[in-house]
């Protein structure tokens, strides 16, 4: 009888540690990168695809590149300051867009990703004079280009931008975390962003 109870009970707890092995995990931390700097922790996690293909300097590659950087690709994150998605949004840019629900945001990747273009349209539109005169230069050792000004709008907005630029790269602009303007603008320089759009009214718009 005292084989069989010990027999028993050792299935048991093979079984559980076996089935808990397999359960999905709803909470992480990682490293990454988002809209306002590093990613200190995350809320909410999503599926995980770390074999980014190589997509060379395309927009495609520019997307995947900031979106691996600031979420490591997730959905569904949330950092500890609130910002949201693959592109860590913050909230006040989701409602300029058009955006208010977060909840229906973090559940649907194909709005995330129209929501990444319309806010570089509307950051290019305002930064389309820094564009002009800037690009080609060098400062502080980075040859200043269209896609890294608009990377660096989404991690500091281009007021930051602005003053940084016009500053000849002398204002040391940081976030939060301690992420600089001039590390994604070293990071995300010289990608094809030509097919953005000039819109200052840009809105998401789902068929």
């Amino acid at each position: 009888m005292v084989k069989e109870l010990l027999y028993y009970s050792g299935i048991t707890v093979i079984v559980a540690i076996v089935s808990f092995s397999f359960k999905p995990f709803y909470y992480e931390e990682s490293n990454g990168f988002f809209a306002g700097g590093n990613q200190e922790s995350s809320l909410a996690a999503d599926y995980v695809n770390f074999r980014i293909p190589f997509t060379g300097k395309s927009f495609t590659g520019f997307k995947e590149a900031i979106g691996f950087k600031e979420s490591q690709g997730r959905y569904k994150t949330i950092n500890s300051f609130g910002y949201l998605g693959k592109y860590q949004f913050g909230i006040d840019a989701l409602n300029a867009m058009g955006i208010n629900n977060t909840i229906a945001f973090l559940n649907n990747p194909k709005l995330q990703e129209i929501a990444f273009r319309v806010l570089l349209s509307k950051n290019k539109s305002i930064l389309q004079n820094e564009i002009e005169e800037y690009e080609g230069k060098v400062i502080n050792g980075i040859t200043i280009t269209e896609s890294g000004i608009l990377a660096a709008a989404h991690l500091g907005g281009p007021g930051s931008v602005k003053k940084y630029l016009k500053s000849n790269g002398k204002r040391r602009i940081k976030d939060n975390y301690g992420t600089s303007l001039r590390s994604y603008i070293e990071a995300f320089g010289g990608y094809d962003t030509s097919s953005i759009e000039v819109d200052a009214n840009a809105k998401v718009c789902l068929e």
